[in-house]
């Protein structure tokens, strides 16, 4: 059991998403058909899930197929997400999070595993808030290794093209960890938005 603190890229995201204008809710994320009031509501959502996992609190929240709808934000998204955040944060804290099997997304998994997964939505989500909305990227070191060793197994043989999240985007190896990340979550390290008008 590797037990990591999420507590450092879960700042990092909120901080993106209290930067988020109101004009940039609309915004094309590098995640197909999701504007970033989309990729907000999904954080958001994600947040409440993998809390109830990390806690075994198995029911609907972890339950749901994060697919079967468009997230979307409510009024007081701007209060709610990083009091969500935090709350994911402290409860993969617990040594019990990271032990035993929990559910995610509708998916038996172990609490380590869990983890992973979270680790990895945290940081490449962050970098899609991040590019969508202009602004700096540097998620937390160990999340980044977290999520590039999930998705780097989850591959399996990247020179075939295989992605958890869509086909793998050939990046060179000595590119920056995050850009191999990228490319393993299927996005392109170049991505951004196009002009409107």
């Amino acid at each position: 059991m590797t037990m990591l603190d999420l507590g450092p890229q879960t700042r990092i995201v909120a901080r993106l998403a209290e930067s988020v204008t109101d004009d940039q809710l609309t915004a094309d994320t590098p995640c197909p058909d999701l504007a970033v009031r989309n990729l907000l509501g999904h954080i958001l959502s994600l947040s409440v899930a993998f809390r109830d996992a990390a806690r075994k609190e198995l029911g609907a929240t972890t339950d749901s197929d994060p697919n079967s709808a468009v997230p979307d934000l409510g009024p007081g998204w701007r209060a709610e997400l990083p009091k969500r955040l935090d709350e994911l944060a402290d409860a993969w804290r617990e040594p019990a999070a990271w032990t035993g099997d929990t559910r995610a997304g509708g998916v038996d998994l172990p609490g380590a595993v869990a983890g992973a997964v979270v680790a990895d939505e945290l940081v490449i989500h962050g970098w899609d808030l991040a590019r969508a909305t202009g602004q700096d990227y540097a998620p937390d070191p160990a999340a980044l290794d977290s999520a590039f060793g999930f998705l780097h197994a989850a591959a399996g043989d990247p020179d075939r093209g295989n992605g958890l999240f869509g086909p793998v985007v050939p990046v060179p190896e000595n590119a920056p960890p995050l850009d191999r990340a990228l490319g393993l979550s299927g996005r392109d390290p170049g991505w951004r938005p196009q002009p409107r008008g």
